[in-house]
């Protein structure tokens, strides 16, 4: 089953005063890969600005620009048309022996190391250890299903500086201290695991032409001799109504849009983003 969206995100800082030079990033575009293929983007920034193109580290598509006219709002708007795909079970499952080789340790040590939202825990280790199964995959699945069943989604309940461990440790969070979660218990696992960001369909039976106030949304892609992508937020498979945007260790490499900025604090800030299955 395939998907073509239509997609549209906006966001818009108003400071509260003059602002007179600014330096960004965005990583706002979908990526092409085996089950996403990406037809058309644009990204529009007012005030009108160039954008300098680059691939980073992770392989994420990023719009770097910079700004210097006096300016007392910024607005970057991001389009796209999307075809999607539903995930394909794994036909090449490694065994905990290979996991645990020296060459796949050193192959996939980035993905397995502590990170900024991940560090290491003890709860989660714990947890890791119990859910641990008959194979990678199995165990993967266990885990995902495990962090769904047992946080609360709670919007607001945490801030995007919350860690995966503050948030288990609260029980409730919203999808990125979900991920943060499943990437603990996997990295503790020695599951190489990478967090994945994008936007989520809210209507698996969304009629053709339809707008949606869609929604930012994160999830895991964990490495058991093939990527598989799991969404502990709702506890399955990642599957059509799914947009890949970006990846990286964690949420600290995946951020919409930062950068830097001279002038009056920001005030307010806007965000939406609208999902339309075209076919």
């Amino acid at each position: 089953m395939t998907w073509r969206l239509r997609v549209q995100h906006t966001t818009r800082y108003r400071y509260a005063g003059t602002v007179t030079t600014s330096y960004n990033e965005a990583r706002m575009t979908p990526l092409s890969t085996p089950l996403q293929t990406t037809i058309d983007a644009r990204l529009d920034v007012r005030p009108a600005s160039r954008t300098f193109r680059y691939w980073d580290y992770w392989g994420t598509l990023v719009h770097a620009f910079d700004i210097h006219v006096p300016h007392d709002e910024l607005t970057v708007s991001a389009s796209a048309v999307v075809e999607t795909s539903a995930w394909e079970p794994c036909t090449d499952v490694v065994s905990w022996a290979t996991l645990g080789s020296e060459d796949q340790m050193d192959r996939w040590c980035e993905l397995l190391w502590p990170s900024r939202y991940v560090p290491l825990d003890g709860a989660l280790a714990s947890e890791a250890a119990r859910l641990r199964s008959d194979t990678p995959l199995d165990a993967a699945m266990a885990a995902n299903a495990f962090v769904h069943d047992q946080m609360e989604y709670l919007p607001g309940s945490t801030t995007v500086a919350t860690s995966g461990p503050e948030a288990y440790a609260a029980g409730h969070g919203v999808c990125q201290d979900f991920t943060h979660i499943l990437l603990g218990i996997l990295r503790a696992m020695s599951i190489p695991s990478r967090y994945a960001s994008g936007y989520l369909h809210p209507d698996l039976n969304a009629p053709l032409g339809e707008a949606h106030v869609g929604q930012s949304h994160s999830w895991v892609e964990a490495w058991v001799g093939d990527w598989v992508a799991l969404d502990p937020t709702h506890g399955g498979f990642v599957g059509p109504q799914h947009v890949l945007v970006a990846r990286g260790r964690d949420y600290a490499d995946v951020t919409p849009l930062k950068g830097l900025f001279t002038g009056k604090p920001a005030e307010k800030l806007e965000v939406k983003v609208e999902l339309t299955r075209v076919a």
